[in-house]
């Protein structure tokens, strides 16, 4: 047994009878990982990558150090306004990995399932519901949230928000893209604002705000370039990057933190040697803890994952100049919202702008949005000149692994690579 695993034991023992004592269990060892981090990073990935690690412990630190200036946000939540407000944004889909990493998603499964949470939900949300339900989850200031694009979000943060009792703030996002929507969704993004407002006794300043969305246009526009780039480079891959980075491009778009780590990987890229082995373009989440997964994509030169679609769900195509304008046309136009084709051209337009040679599209146990299109989308993808495999298995939850079939299927895939 790992020193990660008997870290999750603990954690969910003392977690039967003390919350209180796990929740700091649970810091304690993420404080200790966020000091590897800093001070012994892994020596094969590049200097971005490290840097991208620490930022993402870091945010995954901030609820658990300052529970009262946190905000639980959906992924696809614009948090210019939240890090205006000087709130720390984090989400689900983030959290949630960390306490599978911890070994300790199982009990917060069992826990949203004994209080009559469906099996067939998403084991993010569960897991995320669970650690609220468990006490591993400390109580936050606010909850703000869209419907892009995933229908759980209805479910998880409205029972969130009843449970801690704090006030919640829901951005709807109409499913059909059209500048009628944006301006819609502009209004209620200007409602959003006085909503922080108003929780916090802040003033969120409309200049400090275009000043933010400035950047984070610049930093998508950056991290476009980088993906270009990368095509015909070699970048060590593991199986958490991807990860960081589809979760630092949405909740930490708009800090410099995010754009420095952007140039960082273009900087990377000038000592980055030419390609080696296959290209993967990866569709929706990553089963990071997979040995099947690891063993064919963890610092491989034969095989790398050179993009996640949640990295790329925003263009960078938008209204710098009025920013709630700005932070709409991003909403509207997200690749996820709106018909499946559009997420399919998407998909397939950034495989190939990253010179990827296949697509893995993975099938996410309970996410409806992406099972009920893998097949138009492989049809999709393939006549685009993509070869594509449909994985299916679990992001977060152990127990839907399948370690046998993920492992021959990607070698099969992978051999056939042209």
């Amino acid at each position: 047994m790992s020193v990660t695993e008997i870290f999750g034991k603990t954690v969910i023992k003392a977690n039967k009878n003390h919350p209180a004592l796990s929740r700091g269990i649970l810091r304690a060892g993420w404080e200790a990982e966020d000091l590897v981090f800093r001070f012994h990073p892994h020596k094969e990935s590049f200097p971005a990558d490290q840097y991208l690690a620490r930022l993402m412990m870091d945010t995954m630190l901030a609820p658990l150090r300052t529970p009262d200036q946190s905000v639980i946000c959906s992924i696809f939540t614009p948090c210019e306004l939240v890090q205006e407000a000087q709130l720390h944004p984090y989400n689900v889909e983030a959290f949630s990995s960390y306490i599978s990493a911890s070994y300790a998603e199982s009990a917060c499964v069992q826990k949203a399932e004994e209080t009559g949470i469906s099996d067939t939900l998403c084991s993010y949300h569960k897991t995320f519901l669970g650690a609220a339900e468990n006490g591993l989850m400390p109580r936050p200031r606010c909850i703000v949230y869209t419907n892009v694009t995933c229908d759980a979000n209805l479910l998880t943060f409205s029972r969130l928000a009843r449970l801690f009792d704090v006030p919640e703030f829901f951005v709807q996002v109409p499913s059909d893209p059209s500048e009628d929507a944006v301006a819609y969704v502009r209004d209620e993004l200007l409602s959003l604002k006085n909503f922080l407002q108003d929780v916090t006794g802040r003033s969120i300043d409309d200049n400090a705000l275009k000043a933010r969305v400035e950047r984070s246009k610049r930093t998508l526009s950056s991290f476009e370039a980088y993906q270009s780039a990368r095509a015909d480079r070699y970048v060590p891959s593991d199986l958490v990057t991807p990860l960081y980075s589809a979760m630092t491009a949405n909740i930490l778009l708009g800090t410099k933190e995010e754009e420095t780590y952007v140039n960082r990987c273009l900087l990377d890229l000038q000592k980055a040697g030419s390609k080696k082995g296959k290209h993967i373009y990866w569709m929706h989440t990553l089963p990071f803890w997979s040995s099947a997964v690891k063993k064919y994509f963890l610092f491989n030169e034969n095989a790398q994952i050179v993009g996640d679609e949640l990295s790329q769900v925003c263009s960078s195509d938008f209204d710098a100049e009025d920013p709630y304008r700005g932070m709409a046309q991003r909403l509207v136009y997200n690749a996820l919202n709106g018909p499946a084709d559009r997420r399919i051209e998407a998909g397939i337009q950034h495989a190939k702008q990253c010179g990827a040679d296949g697509v893995i599209w993975f099938n996410h146990w309970g996410c409806k949005h992406t099972l009920g299109m893998a097949q138009l989308a492989k049809a999709g993808f393939e006549d685009a000149g993509l070869p594509t495999l449909l994985l299916d298995g679990d992001g977060c939850d152990r127990a839907h692994g399948g370690e046998g079939q993920t492992l021959t299927r990607i070698g099969a895939f992978l051999e056939n690579l042209v």
